[in-house]
C-alpha cells in the first residue's frame, strides 16, 4: 500500500501548553491553517496541575493559618482543617475533573485543527503524530513550533521505582491529607507542598540535598526554613536518599546520613525534564542530548523551527512561556516586535511568606562582576510590618550596580511579596535609575514602602 500523503498545513504547533495554545490560536486568527498537537491535555500544566490548583491549595491552607492566628489578634476561634472543599474545588472550578474539551474547542473555534496525539518532527517541515487511531503525516509550510513542556523527573534512587510515589499530578488530584509525609527536593514545588499539607495536618518531613529554594536568595531560604520550623515541619538539608523501600503501608527513606525517615506518602519534587529525543529533533540537526533547545532572541530553533517554553532553559514559568509566544508568533507572521531579552525574569513562591525574586541574586551579579550595592529592609521592622503582626516574616533586599546605578536585581520575601515584587519587576526591567526610584513617593502604611527604606540602605 502506497505512503498516505502528507496533509500540508501553514503550522504545526507540538504542545499545547499555555504557550503552543496561544501561538497556534493567535497564527489560526491570523487566517493560517494550524494544526495544534497535544498528547496530554490543552493548556498544559499549569491549569491542570500547577499554577491554579496549587494556588487554590496555597489559599486554602493560608485561611487556617491565619484563622490560628485569631487568638493573637483578634480573640478567639477553633479551627477544623477539611480537605474535601479544597479536592471539590479543584476538580469542579480549576479543572473541570481535568476534562480540556472546553479548551479544545476554544482553539477550534479560532479556526485551528486539533490532533490528540504525540508529534515527532520526521525532518524538515515534516511532522508525524502518533494518535490512538494511528499516525497522521503534516507537512508544515510556514512553521514547526515546539512546546513540549515538562515531565516529571524521578531521580534514579534504589528502590523508587517500584514504589507509589507521588509527584506534583497525584499531589494535586489527592482527595485526602496523609497522616505523614516525605517530601523529596526542596524547590518551589516541595516547599508549596510541603506548607500545605503540614497546615492541613499531616506530619511533614523534607529531605533536600543543599537547602531549600537553592535558587532564591540565601537569605530567602533562611527565613523560610525558620517559619517552617516553626508550624512543625521537619526540614533535612544537606543529605541524599540512598535507598527507598515501601512495605505496602509506609516508605522508608535511608539517607547518606542521620536516621532513616519513615512516611505514609512520599512526594517527589526533584525538578522536570523533557523527552528531546521524542520530539525527533535530531532530524533538523539540533542535539536530542542536550539539556534543552537553544534558540536565538526570536525563539528561532532551525529553519522553520521555533521552539518556546520549558524547554529553552530560561525558566520553567508559564509567563515565560507566554512572554515567548508573543515574541515567536510575530517572528512567523512577520509582524514587528522586540526581540527577547531575559535580564528581568521575575518568580515566586507561593509559601507563606510569598517568596518574589526578579533579575539577579547578589552571588550572580558579583560572579558576572558587577560592582555590587545592597539594600535591605527587613518587613517586620517596618511600619506595615507592625501592623500587621503574626505571620509578618520576610524581607525587601536590591541588588544594584554601582557603576551605572540601577538595579540588577530584586527580593520580595513577605505577605504579598509576590504583588510587591511587580514594582521591582519595573524597575529592573526599565533600568529605572536608583536617583529617581529614591525620589518616588511610596504610598504609606503599605508592603511595598519597604522598597524606600532598602533604597536608602543601599550602598
Amino acid at each position: 500500500m502506497p505512503a498516505e500523503t502528507p496533509e500540508s498545513v501553514d503550522a504545526v504547533v507540538i504542545g499545547m501548553g499555555p504557550g503552543g495554545e496561544s501561538v497556534a490560536t493567535e497564527l489560526a486568527r491570523s487566517g493560517l491553517a494550524v494544526v495544534g498537537v497535544e498528547g496530554r491535555l490543552v493548556g498544559g500544566e499549569c491549569p491542570y496541575y500547577a499554577c491554579i490548583p496549587t494556588k487554590m491549595m496555597v489559599r486554602a491552607a493560608t485561611t487556617l493559618a491565619e484563622a490560628r492566628r485569631v487568638g493573637t489578634l483578634a480573640g478567639s476561634a477553633r479551627v477544623q482543617p477539611d480537605w474535601s472543599p479544597v479536592a471539590q474545588r479543584i476538580r469542579d472550578e480549576a479543572t473541570d475533573n481535568w476534562d480540556d474539551t472546553t479548551a479544545v474547542e476554544r482553539f477550534e473555534s479560532a479556526g485551528g485543527t486539533f490532533v490528540r496525539g504525540w508529534g515527532t518532527i520526521t525532518g524538515p517541515g515534516a511532522v508525524r503524530v502518533d494518535t490512538a487511531d494511528g499516525p497522521r503525516e503534516f507537512r508544515a509550510q510556514r512553521a514547526i513550533v515546539l512546546n513540549p513542556g515538562t515531565a516529571p523527573a524521578v531521580p534514579p534512587i534504589e528502590g523508587l521505582a517500584d514504589t507509589p510515589y507521588w509527584t506534583n499530578r497525584d499531589a494535586v488530584t489527592a482527595t485526602e491529607v496523609p497522616e505523614s509525609i516525605i517530601v523529596l527536593g526542596g524547590g518551589p514545588v516541595g516547599t508549596e507542598f510541603a506548607q500545605i499539607f503540614a497546615r492541613f495536618g499531616a506530619e511533614v518531613t523534607m529531605i533536600v540535598r543543599s537547602r531549600l529554594l537553592p535558587r532564591a536568595e540565601p537569605e530567602a531560604a533562611d527565613t523560610v526554613t525558620q517559619v517552617f520550623a516553626e508550624e512543625g515541619i521537619s526540614v533535612r538539608t544537606g543529605v541524599e536518599t540512598v535507598r527507598i523501600d515501601h512495605d505496602g503501608s509506609y516508605f522508608t527513606l535511608r539517607l547518606s546520613s542521620g536516621d532513616p525517615v519513615r512516611a505514609r506518602r512520599l512526594l517527589v519534587a526533584t525538578g522536570r525534564h523533557t523527552d528531546l529525543g521524542a520530539l525527533g529533533i535530531g532530524t533538523i540537526g539540533l542535539d536530542e542530548g542536550a539539556r534543552g533547545i537553544e534558540v536565538d532572541e526570536r525563539m528561532r530553533a532551525a529553519e522553520g523551527v521555533w521552539a518556546i517554553g520549558d524547554v529553552t532553559g530560561h525558566g520553567a514559568y508559564t509567563h515565560m512561556s507566554m512572554y515567548q509566544a508573543r515574541i515567536a508568533t510575530a517572528d512567523i507572521l512577520g509582524s514587528p516586535g522586540s526581540p527577547a531579552s531575559y535580564h528581568a525574569v521575575p518568580n515566586v513562591t507561593f509559601t507563606e511568606p510569598e517568596v518574589g525574586s526578579v533579575g539577579m541574586t547578589e552571588a550572580e551579579a558579583r560572579e558576572a562582576g558587577i560592582t555590587v550595592w545592597i539594600g535591605r529592609a527587613d518587613i517586620p521592622s517596618t511600619p506595615r510590618g507592625w501592623i500587621h503582626g503574626a505571620g509578618n516574616a520576610g524581607f525587601i533586599k536590591l541588588v544594584a550596580d554601582a557603576d551605572r546605578g540601577i538595579l540588577v536585581g530584586a527580593s520580595s520575601v513577605g505577605p504579598a511579596g509576590g504583588e510587591v515584587l511587580g514594582a521591582l519587576t519595573v524597575a529592573v526591567h526599565a533600568q529605572v535609575p536608583v536617583t529617581a526610584l529614591r525620589d518616588m513617593i511610596y504610598a504609606y502604611p503599605t508592603f511595598h514602602r519597604a522598597i524606600e527604606t532598602a533604597l536608602a540602605d543601599l550602598g
